[in-house]
This record gives structure tokens, sequence and C-alpha cells, in this order.
């Protein structure tokens, strides 16, 4: 996961980086706050990826399950495997290409499947907070071939699951094996009160999806919600963006070989938090791209995908997803 000073990031669960043979020392997940920023949680590059607190986050603490440069390779393998596998190539954008050329996405409506988890009158949504969230994954999502439908809503009361939900808790793992309904095509969002001031997690796709595929928000990240300044949505925007194969903006810091895999998003050596203008923290081309969804400022911040993250997200599509 990465953790954004106002949003948290998504585990990566260990079943993907397994199936590429990639093993994790250990090492124990910690979250700093501090005033007026969100605190850093741990992301796990497995299947499940944690993100960003809600009471600060220090964009300067170490996350210890973030991806290294020998993972991303790995996942990068492994996503060209796949569409291998399905005849395809990646193009010179890392768009998903058929043979002889031609692009092999078409643009897709994403079901999803909301569940609310509650204690009691703790955690209840309305059928508005729920469409407010998802009017806002549509507009950000909006030019990158992806639009979300609500298919089906649960509501769960039960305690132990919603106070202190934790990624890669038998809690956790408990819900979801309840509740994940789909295909690998299907979008389940979990909401709850989550551990450690994080602000959610998702997985990245894979083959073959489990139960633990989807993605985990605080529920009061939602627009209107009282997590401020990460109260717009944009968590959900984010963690979606890992659900469909996006790293984090710093992802290889500084790095001109590989980084996040997305050519045009210029190399950010750490995750910003607030809305930094003019923040430069490599060498290379290009401002660090504070406002892209995919770093760790605010809500107000962001607001866009780059042209390359949208290829990106679509070639996963259609290799692990369509």
């Amino acid at each position: 996961m990465s953790v954004r000073p106002a949003r948290p990031v998504a585990l990566l669960a260990a079943s993907i980086l397994a199936a590429a043979g990639i093993g994790f020392g250990a090492s124990s997940a910690s979250a700093v706050t501090t005033a007026g920023e969100r605190s850093v949680a741990a992301e796990c590059a497995t299947d499940v990826h944690a993100d960003e607190a809600t009471a600060g986050r220090s964009p300067n603490a170490k996350d210890p399950h973030d991806v290294s440069p020998a993972q991303a390779k790995a996942m990068e393998a492994q996503l060209s495997k796949a569409l291998a596998a399905k005849g395809l190539t990646r193009g010179p954008s890392g768009e998903a290409r058929k043979p002889g050329g031609g692009g092999a996405f078409t643009p897709t409506a994403i079901k999803v499947h909301w569940h609310t988890i509650t204690d009691g009158s703790k955690g209840v949504l309305s059928s508005s907070e729920i469409s407010s969230q998802i009017n806002v994954l549509n507009s950000a999502y909006s030019g990158s071939g992806f639009s979300f439908t609500l298919a089906t809503t649960t509501t769960t009361n039960n305690a132990s699951w919603y106070n202190g939900l934790d990624y890669g808790s038998s809690a956790e793992r408990a819900m979801k094996s309840a509740l994940h309904t789909g295909t690998n095509a299907d979008l389940n969002i979990y909401s709850a009160d989550l551990a450690g001031g994080l602000l959610g997690w998702a997985t990245f796709p894979k083959a073959r999806v489990s139960d633990m595929d989807g993605v985990v928000i605080l529920d009061e990240s939602l627009p209107g919600g009282s997590a401020s300044p990460y109260n717009k949505g944009d968590t959900a925007t984010h963690e979606v963006g890992h659900w469909l194969n996006l790293y984090h903006t710093f992802q290889g810091g500084c790095s001109d070989t590989a980084g996040d895999y997305v050519s045009d998003t210029p190399a950010e050596a750490s995750p910003a938090s607030g809305c930094p203008t003019g923040r430069d923290t490599c060498t290379l081309p290009g401002l660090d791209p504070i406002r892209n969804f995919m770093d760790y400022t605010t809500d107000d911040c962001m607001d866009h995908f780059s042209t390359g993250q949208k290829s990106r997200m679509q070639a996963a599509w259609v290799a692990y997803r369509a």
C-alpha cells in the first residue's frame, strides 16, 4: 500500500506477487500523524494495498509495504504475459493492441456492488450518499473509457467488522468472504470505520480474483463526510485506480527507467501532502504531479488521470477483468 497524507492506499494482495514468485520481508506497518496531514499507512505489494490515513499523514514516513522496483517489474511481466495469452501486445503508450494494430479496449460500464458495514446507527449511509460517491467516480474517470453503475447494495450490522477494520485482518477476510459478489469485472466497495486512521485500501488486478478483491474505504471519506480535507470522495477514486492497476505517481522515486510505468507522469521522489504548488523533487523534466489522483494530496487538489494512466488501466482491464 502507499500512504497518502490524507488518503490511504490499498494493499496489493499477496496472491498477485506470489504468482510472480515475489516474497516480502517481515516488517511492521505504522501510521505517522502530524497536525493538518493524514497519517501514513502501510501498503502491501501482494493482494491488498492499504492507503492514507485521516488523522494526518507525513509524506516523510517510510511505508514498509511499498512495491519495490523488483516487485513492480515482476507485476509488469505478469501483465504482459496476461495480454500475450489473449494474443495482444502493448503499444507505445502502454495500451493493449490487437495483432496488426488497433486498440483492444472498448468503453466499459463497471458494475459496483456497495457493502455498507455498520455498528448500529454508526456507519449508516443513505442512498443519496452512495449515489454521490458513484457520481464522483464517474466524474473522475470521465474520458478514461470507464464508467460506474451501482448494481447492488447491502447493509450489514456487525460491530467487529465496522470498528477499526484493518487490512489483512481476520475481520476483513470474514467480511469479504461473506459479502463479495460478481466476477473479475465487478467492483466490490466496502465502507467502514477503519483502523489506524486509514482512508482505504484496494487490490491490484490479477488473472483469478478471490473474495478479497475490491476496495475498502473509510465511510467518512464519502462526499460530505467528516474526514476533511479528504471528504469529497476521492479516496475511492484513488483506490479504484489501484484496482485498475495504477501505481502511485511516486512509485520508483526519481527513476527514469520504470517508476510508475506511465511515461507521462513526471518523476516524483516522495508522496506529496496538502497541495504544494511548484513542488519539484526530481531533476528529471516536469514538476511533481501533485494534482494527479494517484498522489497523496487532498481531495481539493487532485483532479485528473494522465493519458498514459488511462491507457494502462485499459490494458489491465483487457488483460485481467474483461
